[in-house]
């Protein structure tokens, strides 16, 4: 469901209107996050790490309303209750990439099971969408898992900043007995400031240490 802000007594209102209107731009922010006792969890369960941190991504972006934002057909701003998570797999085969989306679900295991049986019917065939069908509702994930970045950016040259988050994170780093990843968040101004963006970042560290 998609819910109309009332702009009279909304208090992002102005800047909404300011990032949309006469300065529309969008952001990345890139935090190191320790995914030590994620990735133990992952591997006692015997668990696939995209998929489950997919889930801790659209855990953490359904925690704040501000990563589900959107505008309706006049262009007033709200938010959905349900965001999906739209997210990349790689062809090692061709080094190329498709764009995969699968249904939100809180519940890990069916979440889990949905994103892995998803990947199992689309990951052999290319293309940016094999699968149809994608909901106007949703967020983009992805991973970089051949480096460990420190900064990242996305631009979208020559239209407005789209107000839908995208987190992306990179290579697993290992030192001192924990282990570190790169996050970034990119994100319109009109949708978010610095502050939920680190509220983003500190409740995504939460859940990875809850995982």
């Amino acid at each position: 469901m998609f819910h109309l802000l009332d702009e009279s007594t909304w208090e992002r209102a102005e800047h909404f209107r300011y990032y949309r209107q006469q300065l529309p731009c969008q952001y990345s922010l890139t935090a190191e996050l320790d995914v030590t006792h994620f990735l133990d969890e992952v591997h006692r369960r015997g668990l696939r790490s995209y998929p489950a941190m997919l889930w801790c991504v659209g855990h953490t972006v359904h925690s704040a309303r501000e990563m589900r934002m959107a505008v309706d057909e006049e262009g007033r701003p709200g938010y959905y209750d349900v965001v999906h998570p739209v997210y990349t797999i790689f062809h090692p085969e061709d080094h190329t990439f498709s764009d995969l989306w699968t249904p939100w679900d809180e519940d890990f295991d069916t979440f889990y099971g949905a994103v892995t049986a998803d990947m199992a019917r689309y990951g052999a065939v290319r293309g940016p969408k094999p699968k149809p069908d994608q909901p106007a509702n949703f967020f983009c994930a992805s991973c970089v898992p051949w480096i460990h970045y420190t900064g990242y950016s996305s631009v979208v040259p020559g239209g407005a900043p789209h107000l839908f988050p995208i987190v992306t994170y990179g290579k697993f780093e290992k030192r001192e007995g924990r282990t570190t990843a790169p996050f970034t968040l990119t994100i319109s101004h009109a949708a978010a400031d610095g502050w939920h963006s680190a509220q983003f970042f500190q409740t995504l560290q939460e859940t990875l240490e809850r995982f």
